[in-house]
């Protein structure tokens, strides 16, 4: 099953194109015009042509205000940058703090052994879908990718997985994605995940961290996925009614949306 094309860029974690996921029988994404990725922090946009090649016009942040202020997006040529933080009203939660919660194995054990660090994925995950200040924050992404001026659109997290992960769950579904499709293209940024976080993990087993731990922390499950779908369901009656009564998305919006960003699969 198709999922994003990864795009070799030597400074940007996670960069994929969505362009090419399966939309149903002859659709799919249009290539080129929305991309995910990790934070942009250490981009560099003189040599990394890869990069610079996409024509990004906006980049849609979704971090918070200390994430950004502590790893600040460095733009492609002729970016803007967009703020669309999920997390704004609990900006100590598991995904703004991958890092932090791999340094110290003890406190990690105290507060997320026994199960708790997937528990406590999950509830964000939860959260992503209920709270005002997330649905405010991805609906402005929906409407920026609907937004021809500003598009090529790339959006980001920290590392792309989770708040960029429902991001991205939310615009194929909008653009008519089985959830089979969404699911799968929301776990195939997990070999990723391990690689680039590996000298984290390894840091933190070596010093007697709960490999299990490490796991619910840095890759994502069926289970997060699952989380925010139910909530969807039982909020809201599915994703017309989250798109409508949730994210308040305007119908016009929506048209230019499904009309721009789908195209016939090749």
């Amino acid at each position: 099953m198709q999922t994003a094309r990864a795009v070799p860029a030597a400074s940007v974690l996670n960069l994929r194109d969505l362009g090419g996921i399966a939309l149903g029988p002859g659709r799919q994404v249009r290539p080129g015009v929305v991309l995910r990725s990790g934070q942009l922090s250490g981009l560099d946009p003189v040599h990394d042509a890869a990069v610079a090649g996409l024509g990004i016009r906006t980049v849609v942040d979704l971090r918070t205000a200390d994430e950004r202020a502590s790893a600040p997006d460095r733009l492609p040529p002729g970016a803007r940058l967009f703020v669309a933080d999920v997390l704004g009203d609990d900006p100590g939660v598991a995904p703004a703090r991958l890092r932090a919660l791999l340094a110290d194995p003890v406190e990690a054990e105290r507060l997320l052994g026994g199960g708790k660090a997937e528990e406590m994925f999950a509830e964000t995950y939860r959260q992503m879908v209920l709270s005002p200040r997330a649905a405010a924050a991805y609906r402005a992404f929906v409407e920026t990718a609907a937004d021809d001026a500003a598009r090529p659109v790339l959006f980001h997290c920290t590392a792309g997985k989770d708040r960029t992960g429902w991001a991205a769950s939310v615009l194929l579904l909008l653009l008519g994605a089985s959830r089979d499709v969404v699911r799968t293209e929301f776990l195939a940024v997990n070999p990723l995940m391990r690689v680039a976080f590996r000298p984290y993990v390894q840091n933190f087993l070596d010093a007697g961290g709960d490999p299990e731990i490490a796991s619910a922390i840095i890759e994502v499950r069926p289970r997060y996925l699952d989380t925010a779908l139910d909530a969807m369901d039982e909020r809201w009656g599915g994703l017309d009614g989250y798109a409508r009564d949730g994210l308040r998305i305007p119908v016009p919006v929506l048209r230019r949306l499904r009309g721009e960003l789908v195209a016939t699969a090749q």
